[in-house]
């Protein structure tokens, strides 16, 4: 059932209204389906195109194919916890219902991604660099993402009142928020190792169309995974957290 939430702004009560767990359920079960297929379509064709047709560099050869699963890695590392902070903000200020449960979701498949960016680069520099790892500040920041994102994933879960845990959580996630413009501008505002972006909104991107359109591709069925792994994960917390509030209210009636 539907309630209003009294004392809170329009916006806010829109922002519940939107987020009442019985039409999350709803809404998500019916669009989970086709992000599960979509990001399976995408995925495929992507890295199909990418790492059996897409020519190889002229500098890097053969090993720049990595690119096609390192960048949309990359690109979902910072997104993610982006849109971790985002429902840190939702549950500090607008309290919101399913805020807390989507952030506690989005830090597993957020460290999951940032691993991969990770080693899928270590793979990577060590051909064209000659090292596994150099303590480059691009490579440093997103280390240091990683370790925010085990961080946020330990403290929710380390109180015995969840409530505590994910206001914990939720105000790290803000305070880290801070290193994902440094992982940005890393490359512009120190000499690194790493390359600069080959796409970005100011100028025409560096890469041929034959190597972008499947690096486009593949980013867009990598962020459908991520998409939806949150979406599946948020919706058994959903429902384990209504399992455990029947269980709960059943004990009470036995006791009484």
């Amino acid at each position: 059932m539907d309630t209003e939430i009294v004392g809170q702004s329009p916006r806010g009560r829109s922002l519940h209204r939107f987020a009442n767990p019985g039409r999350f359920l709803r809404l998500s079960g019916a669009v989970l389906p086709w992000l599960s297929v979509g990001a399976l379509i995408t995925v495929s064709f992507g890295l199909g195109w990418g790492l059996f047709f897409s020519p190889a560099d002229y500098q890097q050869g053969d090993a720049v194919r990595i690119i096609y699963v390192h960048v949309p890695a990359a690109w979902l590392a910072s997104a993610g916890y982006l849109s971790l902070a985002i429902c840190s903000v939702l549950s500090l200020v607008w309290r919101h219902p399913l805020a807390d449960l989507a952030a506690m979701e989005i830090g597993p498949v957020g460290a999951g991604f940032t691993a991969v960016c990770l080693a899928t680069g270590s793979l990577w520099g060590k051909p064209m660099w000659g090292a596994w790892w150099v303590w480059d500040a691009r490579l440093t920041s997103v280390l240091v993402l990683f370790f925010l994102y085990l961080g946020h994933i330990a403290l929710v879960r380390a109180f015995d009142d969840p409530t505590r845990g994910h206001r914990a959580g939720a105000i790290l996630a803000l305070v880290g928020a801070v290193n994902l413009p440094i992982i940005k501008f890393s490359v512009d505002w120190w000499n690194t190792l790493h390359q600069p972006a080959s796409i970005n909104f100011t100028s025409a991107p560096s890469m041929a169309p034959s190597m972008l359109w499947p690096l486009l591709i593949s980013a867009v069925g990598f962020t459908l995974v991520f998409a939806a792994i949150v979406v599946a994960r948020t919706r058994a917390a959903v429902m384990e957290r209504r399992i455990r509030g029947l269980l709960m209210a059943r004990a009470a009636q036995a006791e009484a």
